[in-house]
């Protein structure tokens, strides 16, 4: 089983990125699972969401301690959350930023776990290039699926043509393409 924790702010499509994320699973055929935590209810809180995808039948419901994946949507989190509680020795980061790892201050972290693990992605740049709103789901879903091989890019597309139609289904499609390549070619560089 692999296991995903997102973290973002109140409207910024986390719980919907969950959502996706465990139908382009399903859509390949595994058996996915997507949840929220919800505290305070707001625009601009923190908002946690998890996903678990296995090629087994998941008998777990509890919220997600130890992560083999962590998504962070909004880099001012980095100050006041902990968001990289319980990472897995092989976890991957993807954190949603123009800057480097490095320029954030996790040198450390990329330093602890396997090289190429740990990469920044501008997801809100991309998502206000083609969908005209800070909604970065779709990039940091396919940049999750660039940098661990475990969702297809068609398949995060699906599940954005499915859940939404016309333009704005077209624009996410597009946004996760830039994003899909985006990650391949930083990976290229480790």
């Amino acid at each position: 089983m692999f296991q995903i924790r997102l973290h973002g702010r109140g409207g910024q499509g986390v719980v919907t990125s969950a959502e996706m994320l465990s139908l382009a699973a399903f859509t390949e055929g595994h058996y996915a699972q997507a949840f929220p935590s919800f505290g305070s209810e707001r625009t601009g809180a923190p908002v946690v969401a998890f996903a678990r995808v296995s090629d087994h039948q998941i008998r777990l419901r509890e919220p997600i301690t130890e992560p083999d994946a962590v998504l962070i949507q909004d880099r001012t989190l980095l100050e006041s959350v902990n968001v990289f509680s319980g990472l897995t020795d092989n976890a991957y980061v993807l954190l949603n930023s123009s800057q480097t790892p490095e320029e954030l201050g996790l040198a450390d972290l990329v330093n602890r776990l396997p090289k190429g693990h740990v990469i920044t992605l501008p997801a809100t740049k991309f998502a206000m290039e083609r969908i005209g709103r800070p909604l970065p789901g779709a990039a940091m879903l396919a940049g999750f699926a660039a940098l661990t091989g475990k969702l297809k890019l068609e398949s995060v597309q699906q599940a954005f043509m499915t859940r939404y139609k016309g333009k704005v289904a077209q624009a996410n499609a597009d946004v996760a393409s830039d994003a899909f390549n985006f990650v391949l070619n930083a990976k290229k560089n480790f």
